[in-house]
């Protein structure tokens, strides 16, 4: 089976950690994004993965040749030379993925959950139609395009644009399946498949609907990217509770790679990663953060709501809170105050920053 992953943007919602890394590289609960979908993809039996890809893909070919070794698939870069938006990828792997008549898995690079594609495939097979989407349920659906579907059959009917009176809860999740015969609906050129390919699908019977079980998030931004990781942190302690670390100091779900230092009398948790190589020092306080490979978090500091770039340095007796994120490499000196900066890589921070704003 194969599967294709949307890949190709430039990442700009997650900047600054997308200066130094393509998104799906960046480190998601001490995995590459791209690690979580690819891993989960071979589990449900693909074994060959197609990355559209544009931006920064030296840098992706290379780890994914170390992947396809370690997995055992093939993993193809298909290189896109414009934006062809979310459809015109698939026309431009048509030869990829039009091989056999066996049906196969497009999914947006950004999304995070426990990835249902055994359930899929099969929901598929059994309404043989061209394409099944996964919907997942929403609480403001006002703020998104939603899906409205039969509940028992899953066939689509239309998609409404950010409706004003309730219509559906339910969202498109960013994962689908499709048969072969679809990509003849696509030209290539730029085209979005879901405002384009998708409702012409609906009106002709053949888009069905399977709703997530589970947690879901789009992480391709900072707030929701923590918001992501706590949610699979509960996954995990629901499904692995054993990946998780305990111990005096550990406070609900936190996960530290083995490699990782921490010092006496910290508070860790609840909902905080510590990726490989970390030095915590003593009395730190850290909830709700992703502290990334290399980075030092010197004495008595006090964490919320932060992402931690790549061999950063926090000072001591620093506070940083409400989503600072520090590029790679960036040194916070001792005593400041950080609210919500965005901080490029390879700063040095010397003042406070009160208010949030991006320092370049």
């Amino acid at each position: 089976m194969k599967a294709l992953i949307l890949v190709g943007g430039y990442g700009t919602r997650l900047r600054p950690l997308t200066l130094s890394v393509p998104k799906p590289l960046v480190e998601f609960c001490n995995k590459p994004i791209l690690l979580h979908q690819v891993e989960a993809l071979v589990k449900a039996g693909v074994d060959h993965v197609v990355l559209a890809v544009s931006y920064m893909s030296d840098l992706l070919e290379r780890e994914m040749r170390v992947q396809e070794q370690r997995l055992g698939i093939r993993i193809s870069l298909s290189h896109e030379k414009e934006p062809l938006g979310t459809a015109g990828p698939l026309a431009l792997a048509r030869e990829l993925l039009n091989v056999d008549n066996e049906p196969f898995f497009v999914l947006n690079s950004d999304v995070i959950c426990d990835f249902p594609f055994k359930d899929l495939l099969q929901f598929h097979c059994n309404h043989g139609k061209e394409g099944t989407i996964v919907v997942t349920r929403v609480e403001e659906p006002s703020k998104y395009g939603v899906v409205v579907f039969e509940t028992d059959s899953g066939r689509i009917h239309r998609f409404v644009e950010k409706p004003q009176v309730f219509v559906s809860n339910k969202i498109n999740a960013g994962m689908y399946i499709f048969n072969p015969s679809m990509l003849s609906r696509i030209q290539l050129r730029p085209t979005s498949i879901e405002k384009e390919i998708f409702p012409v699908m609906a009106e002709e019977g053949h888009l069905y609907a399977m709703e997530l079980q589970g947690f879901w998030m789009d992480i391709g931004q900072p707030k929701d990217f923590l918001t992501g990781m706590c949610m699979y942190l509960q996954s995990l302690r629901q499904h692995a509770p054993e990946r998780l670390h305990t111990g005096p100091g550990f406070l609900g779900n936190v996960l530290v790679d083995p490699t990782a230092q921490i010092g006496e009398n910290c508070t860790i948790g609840p909902n905080v990663i510590i990726g490989a190589g970390v030095v915590v020092e003593d009395g730190v306080r850290i909830k709700r953060c992703t502290v990334l490979k290399g980075a030092r978090v010197r004495s008595h500091s006090w964490l919320e709501s932060c992402i931690v770039g790549w061999s950063s340095s926090v000072g001591q007796w620093v506070r940083m809170e409400n989503v600072t994120v520090l590029g790679e490499d960036v040194i916070v000196n001792d005593e400041l105050y950080l609210n919500g900066a965005n901080v490029l890589p390879h700063k040095s921070i010397n003042e406070s920053v009160p208010e949030p704003r991006i320092i370049m």
